[in-house]
């Protein structure tokens, strides 16, 4: 754990909990692709096999936990929530699992690691991870209209990512034989996605 790691964890936390804000004290999910809450949602329950199998510490734990409750309920907000599921804009949320989800099982199964189940599941998370952002920008660049609550969400989950990259330079460093190809390459994808909205963010 260092300064880098902990920042990232609780930015991405800090993402959950005001898309979370939004859903459960507005009672909208307006500007939200469900298409990329459900990927987010397969992400962490790919990635968390080992949850009840391999102990890392409490804090592992408990994060692993918390992502995995709150992106289903999430999810479950979107689709069954009497009053939030009205505000979901079907029509514009459009985007095809198919474009994300083959892509990244294909590479799962040719480019890991280990080719042993976990580690190809652990491995199609990383990938998926990277572009599970995709359905949500597309939506926002369709709307056009971007509220507080929406824009420091998808904010908040771009710095998570740039500061995991900060978090594998200073254990590149720091760390003898630290060299971890797929994750990273993964990440920096992931961080150059956001560019975009990066840019329109900061500048209104």
């Amino acid at each position: 754990m260092n300064i880098f790691r902990l920042a990232g964890d609780m930015t991405h936390l800090a993402s959950v909990l005001v898309l979370l804000l939004k859903i459960h004290t507005i009672k909208s999910c307006a500007g939200i692709s469900l298409k990329t809450q459900e990927l987010y949602a397969v992400v962490f329950a790919t990635r968390y096999l080992d949850i009840f199998t391999d102990f890392i510490s409490v804090y592992n734990t408990i994060m692993k936990l918390i992502f995995l409750g709150s992106s289903f309920s999430i999810v479950w907000y979107i689709r069954q929530h009497k009053i939030v599921r009205r505000s979901y804009d079907k029509d514009q949320d459009t985007f095809r699992y198919v474009f994300i989800v083959l892509p990244c099982t294909f590479l799962a199964l040719i480019i890991n690691e280990k080719f042993t189940f976990k580690e190809v599941m652990w491995t199609f998370s990383l990938y998926l991870e990277a572009v599970a952002i995709l359905p949500q920008l597309v939506l926002l660049q369709r709307t056009r209209n971007i509220d507080n609550l929406t824009g420091q969400y998808v904010f908040l989950l771009g710095a998570y990512r740039a500061l995991y990259i900060l978090n594998w330079i200073y254990r590149y460093f720091t760390e003898p034989h630290y060299v971890h190809w797929i994750p990273w390459i993964a990440g920096i994808v992931q961080t150059l996605l956001y560019g975009d909205f990066f840019y329109y963010y900061f500048h209104r």
